[in-house]
């Protein structure tokens, strides 16, 4: 049979060899401890914490130093429930910052450095004794399990700085913020001089700090803004209260608060809270304990179970029904995976107290830890009930109590309730609720009213809000030109004792023959007379014909800009020309732009515009029946309908419905009055945004391009001189929607 043992740590298996090594480290220590007693004195580390859970909820708490112990100054809060121990000229040298303990009425311990000094912080569940000692370099805090009552302290310890009365005449002369190495925020309140009073509260994702008979100078009542150091502290908003000051910092959530006061300054520390790696069901143990090597043929069990306790320095409980032998070769294994291997080969299980490992088989631990539930079962039927009133703010009580309890609801009197077990309650638990308060009535155990106190406060925050801003642009283009034309020939020519005359129609023409007949008489010759438009020489009231019967083409612009006229007047005949121009341009965008706040998962509707009433009639009959009239009424409005939800990425899921209607003509009623006609746009969709982002939801593009000829045939399409026989109008329109959405979560801190 062979046993190696392998110890990292400077331990070995077998006693000669402890010895020979204890006693040839001495005169290495002492000369060690000659060299660099000077700079031990001088400052000491903090190099460990380690904690022992004790018989009755106790729970003792061992600091380990480099060197001597510092004098500590030891003090204790009641709200929230606390032991601060400070050390000074102490370097905090732990690796981990925050250590769990979850142990009786201890939570956890945490350390932190600043300022030359390390301060360690026990939380508790409530207010409790203790006892310190110190054991050379070594500072044991041993936590009772009782309620508050008179303390115990070994070393020396002093009054709690933090409730010690304000000197008169305090001040506080700044209000500063650095950034850790790890990312932790450190808010530093200097003071004018020392012992200014100070309390610290935690609610929400808020911590709030009371200063009292405290000068605050106006200067320093202000609002910070930290966001750009990447901590999670974003604001601090400082403010005269009373005799004193307050303070409020808001950070993000998961954070740890730490905060101590050192001479005249008042630190705390908000650091991000580490989140543990989640591991998968089947995802393998973590080994990490010394490596051994067993090489073993038919030892007993418990022989194993006894070698592993001497490598591990546990003490190791077997039970009395563990029997048997084990085979083992293991080359270089941690010794807790081969403790795990031992235990499994042999069908055993472990429960670990502290630095004690039970070892049992299987079924025996697990008639066990039932026969411990039932117990506690029976003393929770045992226990004596409380009733608290517990305020919902940001809630409704009616929803909390309703998710509290189950389907099987018995109705009570009052202001409502609802009463039935829960697996937030036990089986004597009750809850009801006041509507008229808001309040929820929990009657049950200490131990689950404070389960319900917690989950209460993880339900009752303010909901998120979202600031939705739309757009919606409706732009149009149009352009048009139009060309037209008037144009006449006139005339009275004899020939041969023929009168030819021609016009734009046939009174004019006959006109014109009157106009030559007439200076046949006159013995004029040929030709008309110089004043076409008065009477002719020798003649009595003949007039030339006026221009509009002179027109052979008459299509001028509709609206001309401009026109251009010609006339040509002969002996005999009379040229009329008319071009006339007209050219149009417009543009025209309307924006509107409705915006909306909601909170979250909740829709908004916003809408303006008005109501156009119409009338319309119904009955009546060929023999007489009098026709009824109603009203009715259509809407044109600008409408957001909209309901955002916040994901968990913070973005946001918009479900929006955008109207923007607008009259666009009255169509005539036949029994009377008219009828409006709406131009619609409209557009209803769902869409993933990101905070504060623009997108567009979309957009409707129209182009309308016409082109009228009106002509005479044949004449109108002749190149060149056509254009005098034609009316030309070209038009081009051009509408665009487009329908913007931006939507902004605001930040709780800046309403």
């Amino acid at each position: 049979m062979t046993i190696t043992v392998a110890n990292f740590q400077g331990r070995t298996s077998t006693p000669g060899i402890r010895k020979s090594l204890n006693g040839g480290l001495a005169w290495l220590i002492v000369l060690l401890g000659t060299v660099f007693a000077t700079n031990v004195l001088a400052e000491s580390i903090l190099q460990d914490i380690t904690y022992t859970p004790l018989s009755g909820g106790k729970v003792q708490i061992t600091m380990k130093f480099a060197g001597p112990v510092a004098e500590p100054q030891i003090f204790t809060t009641e709200n929230p429930a606390r032991i601060a121990i400070d050390l000074a000229d102490t370097r905090n040298g732990l690796s981990q910052r925050r250590i769990e303990i979850n142990n009786g009425a201890t939570g956890a311990v945490s350390a932190v450095e600043a300022a030359g000094r390390t301060r360690v912080v026990v939380d508790l569940f409530h207010t409790v004794t203790y006892e310190t000692k110190v054991e050379g370099n070594n500072l044991v805090l041993n936590v009772n399990n009782g309620m508050s009552g008179s303390a115990t302290v070994t070393a020396v310890a002093t009054t709690d700085p933090t409730k010690a009365i304000a000197a008169p005449g305090l001040e506080v002369s700044n209000i500063d913020f650095r950034r850790g190495k790890n990312g932790e925020g450190r808010v530093v309140v200097s003071f004018s001089g020392e012992g200014a009073g100070a309390d610290l509260q935690r609610v929400g994702d808020k911590v709030s700090l009371d200063m009292y008979n405290v000068r605050l100078p106006t200067q320093l009542a202000q609002r910070l803004d930290v966001l750009d150091f990447a901590t999670p502290v974003q604001f601090i908003e400082t403010h005269a209260k009373g005799n004193g000051a307050h303070m409020e910092i808001s950070a993000k959530a998961p954070f740890e608060q730490l905060a101590y006061q050192a001479g005249n300054q008042y630190i705390i520390e908000i650091s991000p809270k580490k989140e543990e790696e989640k591991k998968g069901p089947n995802a393998p143990p973590d080994y990490s304990g010394n490596r051994v090597t067993f090489n073993f043929q038919d030892i007993p069990t418990r022989s194993v179970l006894q070698l592993i306790a001497d490598v591990s320095d546990l003490n190791i409980v077997v039970a009395d029904t563990v029997q048997g032998n084990v085979t083992l070769r293991l080359i270089n294994v941690p010794w807790d995976q081969a403790l795990d291997i031992v235990l499994q080969a042999k069908g055993l299980d472990k429960r670990r107290n502290g630095n004690v490992i039970w070892v049992a088989p299987q079924k025996e631990i697990a008639d066990r830890e039932q026969a411990l539930a039932d117990s506690r079962n029976k003393l929770q039927q045992l226990t004596d009930t409380i009733t608290v009133y517990i305020p919902i703010s940001y809630g409704n009580a009616k929803d909390i109590a309703d998710l509290l309890t189950t389907k099987n609801k018995q109705a009570a009197g009052g202001a409502g309730a609802g009463q039935q077990n829960s697996g937030f309650l036990s089986e004597r638990g009750r809850v009801s609720y006041d509507d008229r308060t808001n309040t929820l009535l929990v009657v049950d155990t200490p131990e689950k009213v404070a389960s319900v106190r917690e989950l209460v406060a993880k339900l009752d925050k303010p909901v998120q809000q979202v600031l939705i801003e739309s757009r919606v642009v409706v732009a149009t283009d149009n352009f048009a030109r139009e060309l037209g034309a008037k144009f006449g020939v006139s005339g009275g020519y004899q020939q041969n004792n023929t009168i030819i005359s021609t016009s734009g129609s046939l009174a004019a023409a006959d006109s014109m023959a009157n106009v030559a007949l007439a200076n046949r008489f006159a013995g004029t010759g040929s030709g008309l007379p110089v004043s076409a438009a008065g009477p002719i020489s020798g003649t009595s009231g003949i007039l030339v014909p006026n221009i509009a019967n002179r027109l052979n083409v008459n299509l001028p612009a509709t609206n001309p800009s401009g026109s251009f006229g010609l006339a040509i007047l002969g002996a005999d005949y009379l040229l009329d020309l008319e071009l006339s121009a007209a050219q149009t341009e417009g543009r025209s965008e309307l924006i509107s732009s409705p915006r909306v706040i909601t909170a979250n998962q909740k829709e908004a509707d916003i809408k303006q515009g008005q109501e156009i009433g119409y009338v319309t009639f119904t009955g009546g009959s060929a023999g007489g029946g009098a026709a009824t009239a109603t009203v009715q009424f259509k809407e044109a409005v600008l409408e957001l309908k909209v309901t955002p939800t916040i994901t968990a990425d913070n973005r946001v899921f918009l479900t929006l419905d955008v109207k923007k209607d607008a009259i666009n003509s009255l169509v005539p009623n036949p029994g009377g009055g008219f009828v409006p006609q709406l131009d619609k746009r409209e557009i209803t969709t769902s869409v993933l945004v990101d905070n504060g982002q623009t997108v567009v939801l979309g957009g409707v593009y129209e182009f309308d391009k016409s082109t009228d000829i009106t002509k005479v045939p044949f004449l109108g399409d002749v190149p060149g001189i056509g254009a005098l026989f034609r009316d030309t109008k070209k038009s081009t329109q051009k509408a665009e929607l487009l329908i913007f959405v931006t939507p902004r979560i605001l930040n709780e801190s800046l309403k």
